[in-house]
């Protein structure tokens, strides 16, 4: 059956109920299952460096599972039992592939972003428990190995620490240079500290224990990241499972072809990437450990999708924008799809890529407390660029009132409300106290409850799916999440700032930057170039350094005192656009933006010239808020 549309939807769902498809219980028993049918074809590929003839290591889906078991079963001589936790702090490789399952597979795995800072990885390991930090071994231009070392001395529960050494994927003259300049790290940490590959090397390719039959914790994914403690969700097996069905069931055979340059600590490329391929059998694509951070990805990324004959390309709206700055310059034919997410795409960089590349884009919706995947725009239906598209089967989604708590109609606007069987019934999160006021009563199912998603939207008469703004404020920097009140805390830090505002400017790449107001107390003489000095000495990570700094009077308040934030954010679109016009010269200025019931902030310009709506359209048709003319 095809999915073009919310009736198809329906009818995969009215097939049967959930929990009557009988699938397998576990990550373990899904792969079993895969290699099966399909053991003998290639699974995973991993690219050490971007080049089109450069080395790749790929495994077939029965090796796969062996180098698993081995994983597995090395975790599990280390102390790690079902209910214990495996962290990993690495860049993309195929050892990160091979814990990640196996991780999952003897007890919980624990993705940490390798860009947080020391402190917030070791909050992580002991918010976690984590006995064992899978890490990189130190090496030339990476600190991932300096900060695993800080974290781990920050948390005891740590006993021991697995090293991978990307020096296995180094050829030629490079592999004898790099010990010489391999980076010293200081080690004050009592973990016991082993080599990944030798380590697993010793181990039998078959599980050594039984893999548990009943529905339990098998990962943890942390979220935000630029507070103190990021929060970390819990994932069962059933609900990694359910996003490698629907990945299966929907778009990937055993005959597709995944590239995937995002990293393998975001559950976008894990729970839904390596999901539907375990699913499925489809083969799937890392180039090089940064992904599309990494060098000559983007020069070389049409040259990749043509040596590997890909059929379904990952990507997000940041990789979009660097891809149309470069000429399509292979045969690109086996191409279907392209699959993008994380943050939303530009009307104007949907149609020029599609143009360009010449393939169907389909945007979807996910988070990570849902265990991922929440709706699409229909593969083989109709794209409304600018929505989500329609939930997933099993999939519901309401639009509720957080004053009262009732449903909205038809394109009215409220929170963005979800259940499916990735999402966890009353403890999403590892602490207990976040969980609260994070769900609400089912709709005619007892017992059911719906996660609150802090995303504000609207369904259409269609059923598709609409995002208008967020509830929780976050600043989303390229598909990374940015929690404001970190750039605030750091800017009330200093004795001559009164109040400090933080929100997501339009960035015609990234979607979003962050920008800053602060009111300063009376008397007060610092500078804009001194408070964003002392901002980012504040500050945990560069992402959420802010791009823009205002000192403003006062800042716009409620009758409460709270900081007014769409006055700000209306401030920096009108300033944004207004800057971006008057750079490309095109007569037009922002005299107002307007709240909008469907569409949410709206930029109304007027003529300052003989501007027209293509030159208009050249301008902000890179930016994610819409505009209209006023007059």
């Amino acid at each position: 059956m095809t999915f073009a549309s919310m009736a198809d939807r329906n009818a995969i769902e009215n097939e049967m109920p959930w929990e009557e498809r009988k699938l397998p219980h576990s990550v373990w028993a899904l792969l079993g299952q895969t290699v099966e049918k399909h053991g003998d074809r290639n699974a995973v590929t991993f690219q050490m460096f971007s080049g089109d003839n450069d080395p790749a290591e790929t495994l077939t889906w029965s090796q796969l599972q062996g180098k698993v078991a081995q994983t597995a079963n090395l975790f599990r001589d280390l102390g790690v039992g079902s209910d214990d936790v495996v962290a990993f702090l690495l860049p993309n490789s195929m050892e990160t592939v091979l814990t990640y399952l196996g991780g999952t597979v003897a007890g919980i795995v624990n993705p940490i972003n390798p860009l947080l800072d020391a402190d917030q990885i070791g909050a992580i390991l002991k918010e976690t428990g984590a006995k064992v930090l899978v890490t990189l071994k130190a090496f030339p231009k990476t600190d991932v190995a300096q900060k695993a070392a800080e974290a781990v001395d920050m948390a005891p529960n740590v006993k021991t620490v697995v090293e991978m050494d990307l020096l296995k994927y180094i050829g030629g003259i490079k592999k004898l240079i790099v010990p010489l300049i391999r980076p010293k790290v200081q080690v004050k940490h009592g973990a016991k500290i082993v080599d990944f590959n030798k380590s697993i090397a010793k181990q039998p390719t078959t599980l050594t224990f039984e893999d548990p039959t009943e529905d339990r914790v098998a990962a943890y994914f942390h979220t935000g990241g630029t507070t103190g403690m990021p929060k970390v969700a819990q994932h069962r097996n059933s609900g990694i499972v359910y996003n490698g069905w629907l990945g299966h069931r929907l778009l990937f055979t055993e005959d597709d072809v995944q590239i995937c340059p995002l990293p393998l600590f975001h559950v976008f490329a894990t729970i839904v990437c390596m999901g539907a391929s375990l699913a499925s059998g489809a083969h799937i694509v890392f180039p090089t450990p940064q992904g599309y951070r990494g060098e000559g990805v983007f020069d070389n990324f049409w040259k990749l999708v043509e040596r590997h004959k890909v059929t379904f390309m990952i990507t997000v709206p940041t990789a979009m924008s660097a891809l149309m700055q470069r000429p399509v310059n292979a045969d690109t034919s086996t191409l279907k799809i392209a699959f993008c997410g994380s943050a939303p795409l530009p009307l104007e960089l949907y149609k020029k890529f599609e143009a360009a590349a010449g393939v169907t884009i389909c945007e979807g919706y996910g988070l990570t407390e849902a265990t991922c995947l929440v709706s699409i725009n229909p593969p083989q239906g109709e794209k409304k660029v600018g929505s989500i598209g329609c939930p997933f089967p099993y999939t519901n989604v309401r639009i509720i009132d957080p004053a009262t708590q009732l449903d909205l109609g038809t394109d009215e606007i409220g929170e963005i409300c979800v259940y499916s069987p990735g999402v966890s019934q009353g403890d999403t999160y590892t602490e207990a106290p976040k969980n609260a006021d994070l769900y609400y009563p089912g709709a005619n199912v007892k017992g059911r409850q719906y996660l609150r998603t802090g995303d504000l939207g609207r369904i259409d008469e269609d059923g598709y799916l609409w995002i208008t703004g967020r509830a929780k404020d976050l600043i989303i920097r390229g598909g990374h999440n940015i929690d404001p009140a970190e750039i605030e805390e750091a800017l009330a830090g200093h004795s001559e700032v009164a109040f400090a505002g933080a929100i997501g400017q339009p960035d015609a790449h990234a979607g979003e930057v962050p920008a800053a107001y602060v009111e300063l107390t009376d008397g007060a003489t610092v500078t804009v170039a001194e408070l964003m000095e002392f901002a980012n000495n504040h500050i945990h990570e560069r992402a959420a350094y802010p791009k823009h700094l205002e000192i403003m009077d006062e800042l716009p308040k409620t009758a409460v005192g709270k900081i007014f934030k769409p006055d700000l954010r209306r401030s920096a679109i009108t300033r944004v656009y207004n800057a971006s016009l008057d750079k490309a010269g095109v007569g037009a200025q922002v005299t107002a933006v307007m709240e909008d019931k469907k569409l949410g902030l709206v930029a109304h310009l007027s003529r300052t010239g003989d501007a027209t709506d293509e030159q208009v359209k050249d301008v902000l048709g890179s930016f994610t808020r819409p505009w209209v003319w006023a007059d």
